[in-house]
């Protein structure tokens, strides 16, 4: 790894600190998706008692480990699970216990396990009816009106669109960069988007590996953003990394990506247009879904395994999407958000770029003057209410 000596390690997030907002998830999101998740399928007794378990060890136990069996009970181990069983959820690093949770809620409820809930994922019944809602037609619909577009405001509107996802429409993303300057607490806190399009020239050559976040409304716009890649010669080959089972509630798996294209191309107008580019490009190898079990991973990207490692680094840019795969970039820890941006990414492999809308405390990479101009006008909300973001980029 390079030296980052000039950079000190900032104290990782952990969820012990009552009022903090790891605590809040830690105390109150996660008995809340269990409580959903055991309403969303008619799962047998069985499923029940376990789902009563786990909410149990989220409320007053302790962090239970895998069954003996498990088939990833090794891959767990490698990752800290031996230090970390038998202490509080809310005494651990807090990117660990988040990820943790996801995996014993599969176990919880079969999916791992030879039976009938065996492969099914228990997030899916929110996902579809996300994907299917009205609002998808609407945003979908916009596309028609962007196709008269100059190329520089397509691009503009499709990154942001991608920045983003369901959180505004296509007119926010094409107003966006005007409204910016002039105010000292814009919606986009960094932005490095010149940078980004500089490393993706229209010669045709470049591979873009994107590293999704979350399904539904939020791919649609991700895939979007490929397909126009593809079309203007700005990418040659893609590779879209998604998480290789249900994690996080809304995190893309392989079936959202299918269901999403199938969206797509069952779209009328432009949308359909750029369905057919991303199936077309699935078929004959410009567009490849990858899901290493890292990307489910409770580690930051710095501890990511050599093959990983290996396959970013042949790439001329990463596009790390959402809040959580920027928590893994930069690490799960409170940095001054001075800290310059390249410095705790200098361990990625290769040029990279995140896209994310800040829903977590971590952030690094502002200036001094927007960041005091943040906590003047919104305290510390402005870290995690969702209505800001940034583009960052490393080459």
């Amino acid at each position: 790894m390079p030296d980052r000596s000039d950079t000190p390690l900032a104290p990782v997030l952990l969820g012990s600190e009552p009022g903090s907002f790891p605590h809040s998830v830690l105390a109150e999101r996660h008995p809340a998706i269990i409580r959903q998740v055991r309403e969303s399928f008619p799962y047998d007794p069985e499923r029940h008692r376990a789902l009563d378990a786990l909410l149990a060890s989220c409320a007053k136990g302790v962090i239970e480990p895998l069954p003996a069996d498990a088939h990833d009970r090794g891959r767990w181990t490698a990752w800290g699970a031996d230090l970390y069983t038998g202490r509080s959820w809310f005494d651990v690093p807090w990117l660990w216990s988040e990820s943790y949770f996801y995996r014993q809620l599969l176990e919880a409820v079969g999916y791992f396990t030879p039976g009938p809930w065996q492969g099914i994922d228990p997030f899916r019944p929110s996902k579809l009816a996300e994907l299917d809602a009205p609002e998808t037609d609407e945003e979908l619909a916009a596309l028609d009106s962007l196709a008269d577009r100059p190329t520089d405001e397509q691009d503009r509107a499709l990154l942001h669109g991608s920045l983003w996802g369901n959180r505004a429409d296509l007119g926010f993303r094409l107003s966006a960069a005007q409204g910016e300057a002039s105010s000292d607490t814009p919606p986009l806190v960094a932005d490095d988007s010149e940078t980004l399009w500089s490393l993706l020239p229209p010669s045709g050559a470049a591979t873009l590996c994107l590293i999704a976040d979350n399904a539904g409304r939020e791919l649609v716009p991700d895939l979007l953003l490929i397909a126009h890649l593809l079309t203007q010669g700005r990418v040659g080959r893609a590779v879209l990394h998604i998480k290789p089972y249900p994690y996080y509630v809304s995190d893309a798996t392989h079936t959202d990506v299918l269901d999403a294209l199938r969206r797509l191309t069952a779209a009328p107008g432009a949308a359909a247009t750029y369905g057919r580019t991303l199936w077309s490009a699935m078929t004959d190898g410009r567009l490849v879904v990858r899901a290493h079990p890292f990307s489910s991973g409770p580690l930051p990207f710095a501890e990511m395994p050599g093959d990983l490692r290996e396959e970013l680094a042949t790439a001329t840019l990463t596009l790390v999407k959402g809040d959580l795969n920027y928590r893994r970039l930069v690490g799960d820890r409170l940095w001054p958000p001075t800290t310059p941006f390249t410095e705790v990414t200098a361990h990625f492999p290769g040029p990279v770029a995140a896209l994310r809308t800040l829903k977590s405390d971590v952030i690094t990479g502002l200036d001094a003057r927007t960041e005091a101009a943040l906590v003047e006008a919104e305290g510390q909300k402005w870290r995690t209410g969702g209505t800001h973001a940034l583009i960052q980029v490393r080459t």
